[in-house]
């Protein structure tokens, strides 16, 4: 009887095991590892990162270590650390002013750096919890999720509040697409998705979200559909920008934070501190799982830079070093 016990523990241990690490690796082809670049000193979690593509230099928001890394990708080496943040979340780098701004949780303030001296040149402040942002290269505008429940927009020249959206509860991922006039905002405290008229910014529809925790967005502005990640369960699912209706749903990495759509390629990329990155393909209205790359477990956060054909994960500290993981991905 104790060995038939003994047996019995180990089949349902081998079954969690699974559960926990699901699929084995493969798909490299589509995600090629090029290297690591370490974050030393680097302590607690990591969270939203951008790029100044000129310079080759990506940003991370060290929301546990409150500090802004800049990364040379040329060197692979740390450039600077802006210290004294308060839990920094959201990043973005505005070429034309050559500033980075950075969206802090803890107090709510948008700090901006002048990108070469990394001296502070302004502070928006929006009372609480500033996180994700989005800039409008085109219109040099700013947008900024925070609060219990707005998305601010900041002008990147005057770095002046000049619009403000109302919603329900705090926002996370959101996406803009200026071709129908809209951005639409995951809110799942309040388990919508709203859809915000950026010239007027009302909320003009708010639709029921499939299932719990919608975090993380990414869009495709040439077909205009939306693709939404959840955690519970972990799913990801296609809508229609137009409509509000799924048009496709699929298994996803556990703890998703980060989703990336390639239209060049059609190629849906996600992140998640479930320990593994996943990559679709979507044609045809269908998602279509080509890859699924082990990684550091906790590793929610990364960045899609198509440009030069980059994708870059942060594995925040644990056994090993705070480190960035470098891949490639095909033309």
């Amino acid at each position: 009887m104790q060995k038939a016990n003994t047996i019995l523990l180990l089949i349902c241990f081998s079954i969690v095991a699974c559960s926990c690490k699901g699929q084995k690796s493969f798909g490299n082809e589509y995600l090629n590892f090029k290297q690591t670049i370490i974050l030393p000193g680097l302590n607690g979690r990591i969270d939203h990162l951008d790029c100044n593509l000129k310079d080759q230099t990506v940003y991370v928001a060290a929301l546990g270590n409150n500090t802004l890394e800049s990364i040379d990708l040329k060197t692979s080496k740390v450039i600077h650390s802006i210290k004294g943040l308060k839990e920094p979340q959201g990043v973005a780098y505005i070429p034309q002013t050559k500033e980075i701004i950075v969206a802090n949780g803890g107090n709510g303030e948008c700090k901006f750096y002048n990108a070469k001296s990394f001296e502070s040149t302004a502070t928006v402040d929006l009372g609480s919890d500033a996180d994700d942002v989005r800039y409008d290269s085109a219109n040099q505008k700013i947008y900024v999720g925070y609060g219990e429940g707005g998305i601010a927009i900041i002008d990147a020249q005057t770095h002046q509040k000049t619009g403000d959206a109302k919603l329900p509860a705090h926002p996370e991922g959101f996406q803009i697409d200026k071709a129908i006039n809209k951005i639409f905002v995951n809110v799942p405290e309040a388990n919508q998705i709203d859809v915000i008229d950026i010239t007027t910014m009302n909320v003009t529809a708010k639709w029921e979200t499939s299932f719990g925790a919608n975090f993380p967005m990414a869009i495709d502005n040439v077909h205009h559909i939306i693709f939404v990640g959840y955690r519970h369960p972990a799913k990801v699912v296609a809508i229609d920008e137009m409509t509000g209706k799924t048009i496709a749903v699929a298994g996803l990495i556990s703890d998703v934070d980060d989703l990336y759509f390639d239209s060049r390629a059609n190629k849906l990329y996600a992140s998640g501190g479930g320990g593994a990155i996943d990559v679709f393909s979507f044609s045809n209205s269908k998602f279509t799982q080509i890859a699924h790359i082990a990684t550091r477990n906790g590793a929610r956060t990364s960045l899609l830079v198509p440009q030069l054909n980059t994708f870059i994960l942060a594995e925040r500290s644990g056994k090993e070093p705070a480190q960035l993981k470098v891949f490639t991905t095909p033309n």
